[in-house]
């Protein structure tokens, strides 16, 4: 069974930063394409940035330069790194598995984690 677990938010100031974690099982995490996506109180949600298996990387020109995706593949984890947080930055932060194994990006994504919360006070 596919599971997600994020770890790492919190409540940060202005300009402060953050680590967050994916902790990935039940699949071979090394062979799929890996997405950040966020979802502000009363918002859709917003894909964030995606890492391929082998680590070529796409970011949102919203958090362009601030964040920086990363992966370990012998521990089965994702990171994002956050760097220069603003309020517009508040959202719950999920990673989402991309559909296709193999593949770079995930066009689709078939599981989220629960999410990790992240608040960033002016």
């Amino acid at each position: 069974e596919v599971h997600l677990v994020e770890s790492g938010g919190g409540m940060v100031q202005a300009g402060g930063s953050l680590r967050l974690s994916c902790a990935a099982s039940g699949f071979g995490f090394s062979t799929y394409p890996m997405s950040w996506v966020r979802q502000a109180p009363g918002m859709g949600p917003e894909w964030v940035s995606a890492i391929s298996p082998v680590g070529k990387t796409w970011y949102a020109d919203s958090v362009k330069g601030r964040f920086t995706i990363s992966r370990d593949n012998a521990q089965n984890t994702l990171y994002l790194q956050m760097y220069s947080l603003a309020p517009e930055d508040t959202a719950l932060y999920s990673c989402a598995r991309g559909l296709t194994p193999n593949t770079d990006y995930p066009y689709t994504t078939d599981y989220w984690g629960q999410g990790t919360q992240v608040t960033v006070s002016s």
